[in-house]
């Protein structure tokens, strides 16, 4: 019988956060894939966790993932770990599990510590939605992009940032999303774990006069309803009531429909609606 893939999430800083079930899976499957078996053995020595490790990280992600699950499928029980937190977040593990399942194996994930998790839950910001965008892209166009998108974003966005860049990231971040409330937590569940709530130019001014220091996570206000109604409203009264009807109409809306679409878009009654469409009767 083949054997099974375990996700097994590790402390991100207490190495008390690690649960029971995912100490006995690591002491108990035939092989550990980590990420960077240097930093894990430190995990494994401090439980006593004699299970032998290979590596499995960014360089080698694809071809060693087939190598494991040719393992899997002869019969050996493989447990995946991340340097710290849950695996397949922003970590190659991802690609494991997709060859797994794709080949056929079962992969079970064994929850526990996740820094966007954590951060997002101390943040003080909305929890019920949220859009998680890890380290933002090194490549200037894809970057760029990424933020762009993120203007319009009204759920709470999640980011990671290393220290050395953290500064210039904010500036980017002041720049593309305008001056939101933010959290930025770092060294989570470390003796010198900080929580800073305050806004992004708030930020930029504590952190260019003290030095950043440890990992960060930087928990992110979305943009507001509100906000977005205003600017979607703003957006349909550049355009006039005819157009804003042709847009619904030319997507197979019935008109009496488009008409409510149009009202409810420009804040207006939809007798003010067909009242304009009557002042243009060519258009109607």
């Amino acid at each position: 019988m083949q054997g099974t893939l375990y996700l097994c999430a590790t402390p991100i800083g207490n190495l008390e956060d690690i649960t029971l079930r995912v100490l006995r899976t690591l002491k108990e499957v035939d092989l550990i894939a980590a990420e960077d078996t240097r930093n894990s053995i430190k995990l494994l020595n401090h439980f006593d966790i004699k299970t032998p490790m290979t590596s499995y990280h960014e360089y080698n992600k694809i071809e060693k993932a087939y190598q494991l699950a040719e393992k899997i499928k002869s019969g050996q029980n493989i447990a995946l770990i991340t340097d710290a937190g849950t695996p397949g977040i922003s970590d190659p593990g991802e690609d494991l599990v997709r060859i797994c399942l794709e080949s056929g194996i079962t992969v079970t994930s064994l929850p526990g510590a996740a820094a966007c998790i954590t951060a997002l839950t101390m943040s003080g910001l909305s929890t019920r939605r949220f859009a998680f965008e890890a380290f933002l892209p090194k490549e200037k166009k894809e970057r760029a992009f990424i933020l762009d998108t993120l203007k319009q974003e009204s759920r709470t966005i999640i980011l990671y940032e290393a220290p050395h860049h953290l500064v210039s990231t904010l500036k980017e971040l002041l720049e593309a999303l305008g001056d939101r409330t933010i959290t930025l937590c770092r060294e989570l569940t470390k003796k010198y774990e900080t929580v800073l709530s305050t806004t992004i130019s708030g930020a930029v001014s504590h952190y260019s006069s003290q030095e950043p220091r440890g990992e960060f996570v930087l928990v992110i206000q979305g943009k507001s309803p509100q906000e977005l109604r205003k600017e979607q409203q703003q957006h349909w009264e550049t355009i006039s009531i005819e157009e804003h009807m042709k847009h619904y109409e030319e997507q197979n809306i019935p008109r009496k429909e488009a008409m409510k679409l149009v009202a409810k878009d420009r804040g207006i009654s939809k007798r003010e609606v067909y009242g304009q469409l009557l002042e243009n009767p060519k258009n109607d």
